[in-house]
């Protein structure tokens, strides 16, 4: 945890669900959270910083902010990042978040992210770390009969597993581009299971 520093209030009581995206695969979860936070205007509360983490600070209207970020609002955590995340560091990245997490008993996490297909559908895949969450997402997403997933999403999915926290992924059929169309398919499947009025 020493490599992975989150540096942020408390969050506002137990059992949330908190969103996770980060770069990957058409961009599908960082630009389907932005989204979310923007239009439900969430707030942040911290950051996370790492000695792995690119030497790279976003910039909105002249003002910096982190690359990895917090934020929260209701019974809803986020965490977005605008850095891609090394395959030779989501162990400890994942292990570093679901650290911070699971002191404040979260209900659930949820990651969003892109699966390549080149298929021009837009369909929403889903992976859960159990048969009993599995039941919840069925009838809004296409589950995976099989197959595996990489990437910092597979990193937390699986620390939710190990560690006996609900979990979800929500994947994105997209292509390697920028995908905002692949993102609002997410967000519509995100709709549908937690009533988010988008």
């Amino acid at each position: 945890m020493d490599d992975i520093k989150v540096i942020s209030r408390a969050l506002a009581g137990a059992e949330k669900t908190v969103l996770i995206g980060f770069p990957g695969s058409g961009l599908v979860g960082s630009i389907a959270l932005q989204y979310i936070v923007d239009q439900m205007e969430f707030e942040q509360i911290g950051a996370i910083t790492s000695k792995y983490f690119p030497p790279v600070a976003l910039m909105t209207r002249g003002v910096i902010n982190a690359p990895v970020r917090l934020y929260e609002k209701d019974s809803l955590a986020a965490i977005i990042s605008d850095v891609p995340i090394h395959p030779m560091i989501c162990y400890e990245v994942a292990n570093g978040i679901m650290d911070w997490l699971t002191q404040f008993g979260v209900k659930e996490i949820v990651t969003i992210a892109g699966i390549i297909t080149n298929e021009p559908e837009k369909r929403v895949f889903g992976v859960a770390s159990s048969r009993g969450i599995l039941h919840r997402i069925e009838e809004e997403a296409i589950i995976l009969p099989m197959g595996s997933i990489s990437g910092i999403a597979a990193s937390i999915l699986t620390e939710c597993k190990t560690r006996d926290i609900p979990g979800i992924g929500l994947l994105g059929e997209t292509v390697n581009t920028p995908d905002p169309r692949s993102s609002a398919a997410t967000i519509e499947v995100l709709n549908k299971i937690y009533n988010l009025n988008l």
